[in-house]
């Protein structure tokens, strides 16, 4: 299976910072052989990033407010939870920023480097420009790279499901493991208890069931469903 990169105009990859010229995006028609790729900004879209900067600019401009990013990104990128917390990134930065200012540091950390060297030719303070060349250096490589498995993940060809009894704190805990086979043929294994799993189960059928079609589940899962929830109500009776 072959997996395109992803086209750099969704998720933390907002459109604002950069024009489509500046980005190498998987959907983009490939040049004729001998044909060199524009990354560089045309005139107008020099005026459209410069409008951007300045934006950004005045609002990292109260007091505070620069090393109040620099927390955030230093948090996300130590974060255990990194993947996870760079998917909400420019959430929290547009909360901290605003709206159009979050969307476009996020891409400015992320953007080639070509189209980034041009911020040195807008007039912004020297701080300012300081702090947002570090945190390319610092950040951008490892939001960029999160960003694009987040975008683009890896498929799952095969799992298998076993159960186990775990003792904690001297009492008997039921557990599930989940194996869950990629693409690549790479296992990952997930270890949780029976109600976190029988949590996922709801979640999962709960989201995909109002968009399913008369064919998509075939008459023998349908089955297994209903004698599996037939089974669980007799295993829980005890507790009503």
């Amino acid at each position: 299976m072959t997996t395109e990169g992803p086209c750099h105009g969704n998720l933390a990859h907002g459109p604002a910072i950069y024009p489509a010229a500046a980005v190498r995006c998987s959907c983009a028609e490939l040049p004729e052989p001998g044909a060199t790729i524009r990354r560089m900004l045309d005139h107008e879209e020099k005026f459209l990033f410069k409008e951007e900067i300045l934006h950004l600019a005045n609002a990292v401009a109260e007091p505070g407010v620069l090393d109040n990013v620099e927390d955030l990104l230093t948090d996300v990128i130590t974060s255990p939870r990194f993947d996870s917390e760079v998917f909400t990134l420019e959430r929290s930065l547009q909360v901290m920023l605003g709206s159009r200012a979050g969307t476009t540091l996020v891409g400015l950390l992320t953007v080639a480097p070509e189209v980034f060297d041009e911020v040195a030719e807008v007039r912004i303070p020297s701080e300012v420009h300081e702090r947002l060349v570090a945190w390319r250096a610092r950040f951008g490589l490892a939001i960029d790279n999160a960003l694009n498995f987040l975008n683009n993940p890896d498929g799952i060809q095969g799992h298998n499901f076993a159960t186990q009894v775990a003792h904690v704190e001297e009492r008997r805990v039921l557990q599930g493991r989940l194996t869950l086979v990629r693409y690549n043929n790479e296992p990952q294994f997930f270890v949780a208890d029976a109600s976190v799993f029988m949590g996922l189960v709801v979640d999962i059928m709960e989201r995909l069931g109002p968009y399913l079609e008369p064919e998509a589940v075939d008459a023998e899962t349908i089955g297994r469903l209903r004698d599996a929830v037939q089974l669980v109500e007799r295993k829980t009776a005890a507790r009503g």
